[in-house]
């Protein structure tokens, strides 16, 4: 891992937050060789679980901060989940078994207390990533060249901290996000639900299915795993009950008594009313200051994508940061974070928003509507939803190829590569890839290579299991999942992001030569996005 000495600041980047978003980000950048602080107001890591689940592509991030091999001890596999009205019928019914495209499991449940210890031990594994709790950012002051943030101690002493940049993964009240211009953007969608997490006594109880969504319009529940060994519930408040009233230890056993759950059969670890929201912010990144996570959008838990989203802001953003702090990317390419992020949450809020429409009915007319629809289309998310957000990015540094192959997500499987056999980014490492049917380096001009060379790209020349090609760049299809996929699309070469998303593909080498300087060109001189645009999706309530 290189290290970055030259530098003029206490830190190359302070993450303010350490939450899941703050420490991957964090852990990333450290991987590049550069020095970050990340700076936490609480003095002890929180203690209670929020986020639960996480999907095959954030998977796939999390693995890339060294976490691959503890996350089958970290997770329970989600199966299924399904949708059910107040009388049991099933209205919806989505398979989540097996892995995904990102070569992880399709949904995975998890005890958040536990995802943040085992990524606070690979971010201070780096040896670049210092974690200091107990430190309140209090004041923020912008120069040229650097920011330097003033925090106070639980002793109430002050200290000093500076940096090239800040990346505000402070939470929905983000102390960062004070010192922007930036507003939150709200689609006005506020519900009101208490959360229950227990760990039930009995290990060996199987809850089937895993996750369960109760669209009873008396009272709205969610039933899902809380990770291994654990459980969550959320009840919606109902109208006539107060926030107080709701948010009671007698109110969560009362709740929970028709589930059979009791003190005599499982522990209470938390209960608290949260207010679900649906809000993006109009600007990410303003000077040296950048937003991620929380501070820069919120949604419903309707479609699982809160912490994904993060997770994704933070890999998105890594590699921007890392090549602008090399000086290989002009800073204006950090504009193309809000821009791609951003339109990639509204779809995730918007899906999350429609979602929590067709859970929240609690008038019993509409209800049944809602459910004759649904039980009509064959509890089919297909036939009944409209499509998932689109792991796909719609501007910002993607080829302007015309056959929109760019700025979709690249599937994962194994390859053999220098006498390792793995999931790809395990055996080649992070980082761009350019991967091709040809030997990269043999078809590509001399002074592409050592530009991929100082970006930290990794060439690959696939070939098929049994063929031969130079070691140094021979990567075998042990799957037959990557040649035959670009054999389909009539390619026969990509260059991928380190966020895994394509920058674009090619047909031969000629197109592939100039896709790599595309990617040189918009790294020097970004392209300037415009606005993302409100997400228009709608699921019907009631009869459609």
């Amino acid at each position: 891992m290189p290290v970055h000495e030259d530098r003029t600041t206490d830190s190359d980047v302070l993450v303010i937050g350490a939450g899941p978003v703050g420490l991957t980000c964090a852990t990333f950048l450290a991987r590049d060789g550069w020095k970050v602080t990340v700076l936490e107001r609480w003095p002890s890591p929180y203690p209670r679980p929020r986020a639960v689940h996480f999907d095959d592509e954030v998977a796939r991030l999390l693995a890339g901060t060294g976490l691959g091999p503890r996350l089958g001890d970290l997770t329970e596999a989600a199966d299924t989940y399904e949708w059910r009205n107040a009388g049991g019928e099933t209205l919806l019914r989505f398979d989540w078994s097996g892995l995904g495209p990102s070569g992880w499991p399709t949904a995975s449940m998890m005890y958040q207390p536990d995802l943040e210890r085992a990524l606070v031990d690979a971010a201070e594994a780096t040896g670049a990533v210092t974690v200091l709790r107990g430190h309140e950012a209090v004041q923020l002051v912008e120069n040229p060249d650097a920011v330097r943030v003033t925090t106070r101690d639980t002793q109430g002493r002050e200290h000093g901290f500076t940096a090239a940049w800040i990346v505000g993964a402070d939470g929905a009240n983000s102390f960062v996000r004070t010192h922007m211009p930036t507003e939150m953007l709200d689609l006005g969608f506020f519900y009101d639900w208490l959360i229950v997490d227990v760990r039930p006594h009995d290990h060996e109880r199987i809850w089937n299915p895993v996750n369960l969504q109760i669209c009873d319009p008396a009272r709205p529940t969610t039933a899902v795993s809380g990770g291994p060994g654990r459980r969550r519930w959320e009840f919606m408040r109902m109208p006539g009950e107060t926030v107080e009233g709701l948010n009671t230890e007698a109110t969560a056993w009362q709740l929970l008594a028709s589930w059979g759950l009791s003190p005599d059969n499982c522990t209470l670890e938390r209960h608290a009313v949260y207010t679900f929201q649906a809000q993006w912010a109009d600007i990410w990144r303003a000077g040296r200051l950048v937003l991620a996570g929380d501070a820069a959008h919120l949604m419903p838990p309707f479609a699982g994508q809160g912490m994904c989203s993060g997770i994704r802001d933070a890999a998105n953003l890594a590699w921007k940061l890392h090549l602008v702090l090399t000086g290989e990317a002009d800073p204006a390419v950090l504009d193309t974070y809000g821009s791609e992020r951003g339109a990639h949450v509204q779809h995730a809020i918007g899906m999350s928003v429609e979602l929590g429409k067709v859970i929240c009915v609690t008038d019993p007319d509409t209800a049944a509507g809602r459910d004759a629809f649904m039980t009509g289309q064959g509890a089919d998310p297909e036939r009944i939803l409209p499509p998932l957000p689109p792991a796909m990015l719609l501007e910002g540094v993607i080829s302007a190829e015309p056959d929109r192959s760019a700025g979709k997500l690249s599937p994962q499987a194994r390859v053999r590569h220098r006498d390792r056999t793995g999931l790809l980014d395990e055996v080649v490492g992070h980082g761009f890839v350019v991967a091709s049917t040809s030997d990269p380096r043999a078809v590509l001009p001399r002074e592409q290579v050592a530009f991929l060379d100082r970006v930290g790209a990794r060439l690959l020349h696939l070939v098929p299991t049994g063929g031969t090609a130079d070691p140094e760049t021979a990567a075998f299809d042990v799957d037959d999942a990557y040649l035959p996929h670009l054999q389909a699309a009539g390619h026969t070469g990509v260059v991928i992001r380190p966020d895994h998303y394509l920058f674009g593909a090619a047909r031969n080498p000629q197109e592939l030569t100039a896709l790599v300087a595309e990617l040189e060109g918009q790294l020097a001189s970004p392209q300037r996005s415009s606005a993302p645009v409100s997400p228009t999706s709608e699921v019907p309530a009631g009869n459609a």
